[in-house]
């Protein structure tokens, strides 16, 4: 297997930049095609073998002739009676460069992918298989539900692919996200080139309307888990991004008032078990690594409305059966059974009610397009997605646009009206698919739980290690690491190995989470020394400007006082007392003498006053400075008991 097709998706996200029509996206493709395989007789089945041999891409006879259509209205390419013959020179599209370009980002995440097999538990891969993995991986990245689209994707047939290469390109993405982000941007440039790609599957797609105004999209109630943050932040981040980039279109994002009850009851139900051992529900391992209480959880549960109405989704009641609209629910549910797996027969039901719901709101009423549809049911389960395409075959309202689609087909076909308006979309579907492709399936967790009860009844692990197996949110990523998501590969060496790696990552944490908080406190020691410093100087600034300011002050008073005793003396003895002014001086100088014999008396002297007005007036200013300031005299040790000296 080569490069091609990898390559050829990365091409197409390098052409995004100009902002063009996305069909003509494929128009260098093509020219390309006709200049190096030249014939008299061009046709679209001619062009989409050629794309398909050269470029590695699955492209509709349809697509191409479409832009065959639009290159003919130039001078060198003619059309006669469905045949196409080139009649000038044709433009050079400089493929070559582009494919350089892409072919550096193609490099990097192949190149990554080989060095990150070697540290897992099976064989290096190969470039070869590293290219298959790759491919397996965008695979799923499919839309369907959509008659419209002739195909589920643009990547061939694979042989040889298992869930397996899934998984592990599912924990190569998770790895780069934390490691390398230059990997990661392109790794984003191939799955956004996909995303591009899915759009040349419907040609008709280009004359749909740039906005979804009348739509209203219903979430189902795991898209509601996800969205209220219960399932992990990746899941939660791609639809809230969906959520927002459908408002922005003019859509009306709701949920229907029993899903509504249904998500609430979920989470209350989940609360109960919080505190058991039990791994097995992805709320409690959420919950858990967030570090919430039961009582959060029923918090949550009866603040449900507060937390859609804040994102903008609305809770509209669930409407009542009509007889006219009503689905043969018996048919519908021998469908479900053949897609989805319920444990519980009452989540069954509730499918059923909201797809009756969305038949009744269109009223069978033909769907021509997504656009115009009125109202569409969005989902996780792709199983129960292609169960009710398969059940709308038989009813006009359905027969063009399923009654329900999944949420990454309805955020590619959404991002594809507007994707230099949602930058964040291709990433945040590409991480909550990844992260969800990393979840221990069912069977492989009741093995691992048996497996896991056996070690502990012959005495291989300790009561306290089958606590961790059972209760750390780590052992979730170990297990399927070693595993690969198969449960043939899990056996107790497995577990043991498990128990080994995160008993290892725990103390790792704890040391690392340690080390963390001896940094942390002697980075806030240093910080507070400093500030401490830095208040001091303040504080000491502060201090000497106020002593000088009350020095002058009982200096100024000192003088007074000696000017005020001279000025009386003279008074006495050279002015008469008669002018009015004269008795202010007198009076003046029998205060200062009364305090001199006071001072006499009981052991005090002129400096003794003067030092205390100094210091009277000292400590005011400190005290209002301080207040002024905001600086704490108290916590640096500075106190005034010395003004009562």
């Amino acid at each position: 297997m080569t490069t091609n097709a990898l390559t050829s998706l990365a091409i197409l996200k390098v052409n995004i930049n100009q902002g063009r029509d996305y069909l003509e996206y494929l128009r260098p493709f093509i020219l390309h095609i006709l200049a190096e395989h030249q014939t008299s007789r061009i046709t679209d089945r001619f062009v989409s073998e050629h794309i398909r041999e050269d470029f590695g891409l699955e492209i509709p006879d349809r697509t191409v002739q479409v832009i065959l259509k639009r290159i003919s209205k130039k001078s060198y390419l003619s059309r006669n009676q469905g045949v196409y013959e080139v009649t000038g020179d044709l433009p050079n599209v400089r493929l070559n460069s582009k494919q350089r370009e892409a072919g550096d980002h193609i490099t990097s995440v192949l190149n990554g992918l080989v060095e990150f097999s070697k540290s897992q538990k099976r064989s290096c891969m190969t470039k070869e298989q590293s290219i298959a993995a790759i491919m397996a991986f965008l695979s799923e990245f499919d839309i369907t539900c959509l008659r419209a689209y002739l195909r589920g994707n643009t990547i061939p047939n694979l042989d040889k692919t298992t869930r397996q290469d899934v998984i592990l390109v599912s924990d190569y993405v998770r790895y780069i996200q934390s490691k390398d982000d230059k990997v990661l941007e392109s790794f984003l440039v191939i799955v956004q080139g996909h995303m591009l790609a899915n759009a040349l599957l419907c040609p008709d797609l280009q004359n749909a309307p740039r906005s979804y105004n009348g739509v209203t999209f219903y979430l189902d109630t795991p898209l509601l888990i996800h969205i209220l943050g219960c399932d992990g932040p990746a899941r939660n981040d791609a639809i809230s991004e969906l959520v927002e980039l459908l408002l922005k279109l003019g859509g009306r994002v709701a949920t229907f008032s029993h899903l509504r009850d249904e998500a609430a009851s979920v989470i209350r139900s989940v609360s109960s078990d919080l505190d058991s051992s039990s791994p097995q529900n992805q709320i409690i391992i959420e919950a858990r690594k967030k570090g919430m209480k039961r009582a959060d959880l029923l918090l949550l549960a009866e603040g449900i409305d507060d937390h859609l109405g804040k994102v903008g989704i609305e809770i509209i009641s669930t409407p009542p059966s009509i007889p006219d609209f009503q689905i043969d629910e018996q048919q519908f549910g021998e469908s479900l059974d053949n897609r989805v797996s319920y444990r519980n027969p009452n989540a069954k039901m509730r499918d059923i009610r909201s797809v009756r719901s969305i038949y009744v709101l269109r009223a069978d009423k033909p769907t021509e397009s997504l656009e115009k549809s009125t109202a569409v049911l969005v989902t996780s389960n792709v199983g129960f997605s292609k169960a009710a395409w398969e059940y709308g075959q038989s009813h006009e309202s359905s027969v063009n646009v399923s009654s329900v689609v999944t949420d990454f087909s309805l955020a590619n076909m959404a991002w594809l009206k507007a994707p230099m308006g949602a930058l964040r979309v291709p990433v945040t579907q590409l991480l909550a698919f990844s992260y969800a492709a990393l979840r221990p399936s069912a069977p492989l967790l009741e093995k691992y739980m048996a497996e896991m009860d056996r070690l502990l009844e012959d005495g291989t692990i300790s009561v306290r290690d089958h606590q961790l197996l059972r209760s750390s949110p780590l052992v979730y990523d170990e297990l399927m690491t070693l595993t690969l998501g198969e449960d043939i590969a899990l056996t107790h060496e497995t577990v043991t190995e498990v128990l080994g790696r995160v008993s290892r990552e725990i103390r790792k944490e704890e040391s690392e989470k340690l080390a963390i908080e001896r940094a942390s406190h002697d980075k806030t020691k240093n910080l507070l020394v400093s500030q401490q410093k830095l208040s001091r100087k303040l504080a000491e600034g502060l201090y000497w400007r106020c002593q000088k300011r009350a020095k002058k002050v009982a200096n100024m008073f000192s003088v007074s006082a000696v000017c005020l005793l001279l000025l009386g003396l003279y008074v006495g003895l050279e002015l008469d007392i008669r002018f009015p002014w004269s008795w202010i001086v007198v009076v003046a100088d029998v205060v200062l003498l009364s305090l001199t014999v006071y001072g006499l008396l009981l052991g005090g002297s002129v400096r003794q006053v003067h030092a205390k007005i100094e210091n009277r007036y000292l400590s005011w200013l400190l005290r209002r400075e301080a207040r002024a300031t905001g600086v704490d005299m108290g916590e640096l040790g500075i106190d005034f008991s010395w003004e009562r000296d």
